[in-house]
């Protein structure tokens, strides 16, 4: 789904309020909504990439810099990540904990994910988790990952999705629409409509069908495509 204008302005500026509001308890309200499976699943596309020793890897929508940090123990003090983000407060969060970790080998960027301040193939890996959904074109992302990084290097997205069996489609609307809303309320702040958020973005991103032929309109080749949990989320990998 994509956006004119008016409406790309509109989003954006929604998704920075709620990030406005969230950015203290979203790590805490991550591990809670999904039962700290997202730790896992963000492990798992990292072991996807293969990422060698001093690659250079771009993580957008880095967020509390959650896949940055694992991408920047990875690729090794011989390596870079830059953690790119256009939300600050949840930068200063993923700068703290960065400064705890006494990672050297990251950079953090407050940027906006359509329009990356890189050259052309300039990085080994790129990566997007629970990120894509957020953004107003979903395929100029896809364009800017596969622009910047280098031929034969590999781009990765994490999101979440709707399962395509009867069961978990009806388990995974229930859940969404009415209890994570609910902890919201509870857990963060009374953040009820934010985390309503998460369902209104699921319901028009892309399944994983779709989005596999966007990654392949956007270039990428021999793209792979895994779901965890029924399909409540969903891995996408390219190669350029």
């Amino acid at each position: 789904m994509q956006y004119d204008n008016g409406m790309c302005q509109s989003k954006e500026q929604r998704v920075q309020q709620i990030f406005d509001n969230i950015y203290k308890k979203y790590d805490v309200m991550n591990s809670l909504i999904s039962f700290r499976l997202h730790k896992a699943w963000r492990r798992d596309i990292i072991n996807n990439l293969k990422v060698e020793e001093g690659a250079k890897i771009l993580d957008l929508c880095c967020g509390t810099a959650e896949c940055t940090i694992a991408l920047a123990r990875k690729t090794g003090p011989g390596g870079k990540v830059y953690g790119l983000d256009f939300n600050e407060n949840m930068l200063e969060v993923a700068l703290e904990k960065i400064g705890k970790q006494k990672l050297q080998n990251i950079e953090l960027l407050c940027g906006n994910a359509m329009e990356l301040p890189f050259e052309d193939n300039q990085f080994d890996y790129a990566t997007i988790a629970f990120g894509l959904r957020n953004v107003a074109d979903y395929m100029q992302v896809l364009r800017e990952m596969y622009r910047v990084i280098r031929p034969g290097g590999k781009a990765v997205c994490l999101e979440t999705s709707r399962p395509s069996l009867p069961v978990f489609r009806q388990v995974s609307y229930f859940y969404i629409h009415m209890i994570v809303p609910l902890l919201g309320k509870i857990f963060a702040r009374n953040c009820y409509r934010e985390y309503a958020w998460l369902e209104d973005s699921t319901a028009v991103f892309p399944d994983r069908k779709e989005l596999a032929e966007m990654f392949a309109e956007a270039g990428f080749k021999h793209v792979q495509v895994k779901a965890y949990c029924g399909g409540v989320a969903v891995m996408h990998l390219g190669y350029k």
